[in-house]
């Protein structure tokens, strides 16, 4: 069975975030960090070259496939910041409704700046996406 490549490492966050070149991306990226943090408890930590994970979970489908993944991500890409929460947690529709200009994709948010959105409904969805997250793996 195929290794995942996206695994936790000890790269730089500050390093990889400052590569960012544009500031208000970059700035945004700090700030999504500091916040992620706070609300989960976790320090950042790199997973593969371009993801930014708190915490981690171990999980194991049917088909036998297994794995680690950060409980909560990012990762800034060329147009917009990716997301990474939980496809299913409780008031997700919602909560998504409420939270200011923003696509989905299955389990990924994209924003393009943190002034689009509310932080007060980001910091509820990590919560609970983490919830969601730890009660299917425990």
């Amino acid at each position: 069975m195929a290794q995942n490549k996206t695994t936790e490492n000890d790269l730089s966050v500050s390093d990889f975030l400052n590569t960012i070149p544009e500031e208000n991306k970059r700035v945004d990226c700090f700030n999504l960090s500091d916040i992620i943090s706070q609300v989960t408890g976790f320090k950042a930590k790199m997973w593969g070259n371009a993801i930014v994970g708190f915490g981690s979970y171990h999980y194991k489908y049917e088909s036998g496939r297994e794995g680690d993944a950060p409980l909560v991500g990012f990762s800034p890409r060329k147009d917009t910041i990716a997301l990474y929460l939980s496809a299913q947690f409780k008031d997700r529709e919602e909560l998504l409704a409420k939270f200011g200009k923003h696509k989905t994709a299955k389990a990924c948010i994209y924003i393009k700046k943190m002034s689009d959105i509310h932080i007060d409904v980001l910091t509820e969805m990590i919560s609970n996406s983490v919830a969601r997250i730890s009660s299917l793996y425990p």
